[in-house]
């Protein structure tokens, strides 16, 4: 159940961050707000790390396959793309189709067990599930 909530916290967090981050961008660019999205997130990460971690850095040199690594580099771009988004539909539109596209990409890693993710059978109800969520958009933009 922690999951749960934990999960309905991340949403929430990134359609606020999404909103902050977009208006930050009218007084500077896309590129120096998301650097500085990405520094602070370091600084927050780092603070975090020293109060309550500690494991090695050098952990990070055993990783494999080492493309893993790009979390950070995927994640400079999703700056790019939330505040983007967000700019040219507004943050409900965007926050959809971001969820939406979430969904569809983790359902097919998960069907073809892509990234060492245990590879899941194909379910109809999940496929509906989608459609239905696709169904939401539709109905959501319709004017």
């Amino acid at each position: 159940m922690i999951g749960f909530f934990i999960a309905l916290i991340s949403g929430a967090l990134m359609s606020v961050q999404g909103v902050f981050n977009t208006q930050v961008t009218k007084s500077s660019s896309i590129w120096v707000a998301s650097a500085f999205v990405q520094f602070t997130a370091l600084l927050v990460c780092l603070g975090a790390w020293l109060v309550s971690d500690r494991s090695s850095f050098g952990a990070l040199f055993k990783v494999e396959p080492k493309y893993m690594l790009l979390g950070g580099t995927i994640g400079a771009f999703i700056t790019y793309t939330v505040i983007k988004s967000m700019e040219l539909l507004g943050p409900a539109r965007a926050a959809m189709l971001i969820v939406v596209a979430q969904l569809f990409i983790a359902y097919v890693i998960e069907l073809l067990g892509w990234f060492g993710v245990e590879k899941q059978p194909f379910e109809w109800k999940k496929a509906i599930g989608m459609a239905v969520a696709v169904a939401g958009i539709v109905i959501f933009k319709w004017e």
